[in-house]
C-alpha cells in the first residue's frame, strides 16, 4: 500500500505527522508489517523524535544550526554552492547528516513507537516549503 503525505513548513524545526500518518494506517486496516516512510527532497530529513516537551526539538534545532551555519557565517566560507541563498547549501549539509527515511514496524495496525516518540520532518530551509513524504507498508 503506497500513499503520500504533504507537510507544509514555516522555516526551520520540527513538524509533526505522527496523527496523519496514524490514521492513514487505521484508514487503511493495515495489520502487522513494516512502514517506509521517505521524504523526497534534498533539504530536510525525517526524525522519530520526543513529542513530550517542545523544549526538545527547540535545542535539536538550535544545535544543528550551530553545527552547520548559514554561508554568511565566515566559518562557512569554504562553501561554493552559495547562489541559492545562505540556509541552502546548510540545509543538504544537514539532510545528508540525517535520515531521510524511516522504517516503523506496525503491529495490529499501530506503529509500534515508544510512548515519547513522535515522527518529525525536519525542515533545514527558512522558507515555507511543501514538502511531500512517501509511505509505503508492506505487510499482510
Amino acid at each position: 500500500m503506497g500513499h503520500g503525505f504533504t507537510i507544509r513548513t514555516q522555516g526551520p524545526g520540527l513538524y509533526d505527522f505522527t496523527a496523519d500518518v496514524a490514521g492513514w494506517l487505521s484508514d487503511q486496516g493495515a495489520g502487522d508489517g513494516l512502514l517506509t516512510l521517505f521524504v523526497r527532497h534534498t533539504s530536510c530529513s525525517l526524525l522519530i523524535q520526543e513529542n513530550a516537551d517542545p523544549e526538545v526539538r527547540t535545542d535539536l534545532r538550535n544545535f544543528l544550526h550551530r553545527l552547520v551555519p548559514p554561508t554568511s557565517d565566515p566559518s562557512m566560507s569554504y562553501l561554493t554552492h552559495t547562489y541559492e541563498g545562505p540556509d541552502d547549501m546548510p540545509a543538504h549539509i544537514k539532510a545528508a547528516l540525517l535520515p531521510v527515511s524511516l522504517s516503523i514496524p506496525v503491529q495490529g495496525g499501530r506503529m509500534v513507537l515508544g510512548t515519547w516518540q513522535g515522527i518529525y520532518l525536519f525542515e533545514h530551509r527558512n522558507a515555507p516549503h511543501t514538502r511531500h513524504v512517501a509511505a509505503h507498508l508492506l505487510g499482510d
